[in-house]
């Protein structure tokens, strides 16, 4: 049982990664690292609990805590110039005034 946990722990990751990589968008991209993230700390712990490692518990913890706040830390800087992305173009709409 705790196999097929993990094997679906790992394919979860697997294929986080693939839309991490294939991601259309950069928001795709963010939301595919933070399940990546999340499903890391999942394996931390499972590992942690077959192996009898409780202390495995705290790293997944703090590995929690680094990615929210690496996930909030990019999406507040995604709020600057650089990553703005505008579906229209604004030089090309003219106002009759």
């Amino acid at each position: 049982m705790l196999i097929a946990a993990t094997v679906a722990i790992l394919v979860a990751m697997f294929l986080a990664m693939i839309r991490g990589i294939v991601g259309p968008t950069f928001y795709d991209r963010i939301l595919a690292v933070n399940m990546f993230g999340t499903k890391t700390v999942l394996f931390i712990s499972l590992i942690g609990f077959v192996m009898g490692r409780p202390e495995f518990l705290d790293i997944a913890i703090v590995y929690a805590l680094l990615n929210f706040i690496s996930v909030i830390g990019v999406l507040h800087f995604s709020g600057s110039v650089e990553f703005r992305h505008d579906d229209h173009d604004n030089s090309t709409v003219e106002k009759d005034s």
